[in-house]
């Protein structure tokens, strides 16, 4: 039996208000994320790249338009329900990492387990960073770790919980190239390990190269769905 697709957005608008009235910030995007599959949103800045993640991910709504997370019509549940239906199953990971200054790499990355009351959450976490090769640095806070620490610590937190799809907006935003490159071949082989699906938005052409699919955004709309290049 074919799994069904974890994300489904048909014809999604998306409208804010203005001082100079409202402005149309995506305009009637379809998008459909097969389970296990890559996909890279690339386009130039305003395209409505990070809105379309937001929406997809539950943050914000669509002004018109269906955004289907694993099967569910997201406009029908509330804020809660939203944050219920990722929990476990959803990820995301920020270019500005987003990790909780006050606790420690090994409290980060167990926290969101613990909320979903997952057993043995600190020695999955403590594991985890073996993996993303943080083993010592898990008892350090974020202000004690590099911009490339961190977001592998941030990797190792949305992973650890064993989504089946993976938000990553600009994941290599804030990185220099080295670190870029160190982290950008962690998501896809961590991806690739645990099967699943990928939606990221970037500006770097060859990360978006590594997707399965690249879908190319302009002035709100997707204007070239394309096969990635092997």
């Amino acid at each position: 039996m074919v799994s069904a697709a974890p994300l489904v957005l048909d014809g999604v608008v998306l409208t804010l208000p203005s001082a100079a009235g409202p402005v149309e910030i995506l305009r009637g995007v379809d998008l459909v994320v097969a389970p296990g599959e890559t996909v890279a949103i690339v386009g130039p800045s305003g395209s409505g790249k990070s809105s379309l993640i937001s929406i997809a991910a539950g943050l914000e709504t669509p002004t018109r338009g269906r955004a289907m997370l694993f099967g569910q019509d997201m406009a029908a549940l509330g804020e809660d329900g939203r944050a219920r239906l990722r929990r476990g199953r959803a990820a995301l990971v920020f270019q500005s990492f987003h990790l909780l200054p006050n606790m420690t790499a090994e409290e980060n990355v167990s926290a969101p387990l613990e909320l979903a009351h997952r057993p043995g959450a600190v020695a999955l976490a403590r594991s985890w960073l073996e993996r993303v090769g943080l083993s010592a640095r898990r008892s350090h806070y974020p202000h004690q770790m590099s911009g490339g620490e961190q977001q592998r610590v941030a990797l190792a937190r949305a992973l650890a919980v064993g989504p089946e799809l993976l938000f990553a907006d600009e994941p290599t935003g804030n990185l220099d190239g080295t670190n870029g490159a160190l982290v950008a071949d962690l998501l896809f082989d961590l991806v690739r390990d645990s099967g699943a699906a990928l939606v990221m938005v970037t500006h770097d052409d060859r990360l978006a190269a590594r997707a399965d699919r690249i879908v190319t955004m302009r002035d709100g709309q997707v204007v070239a769905p394309a096969q990635a290049s092997a």
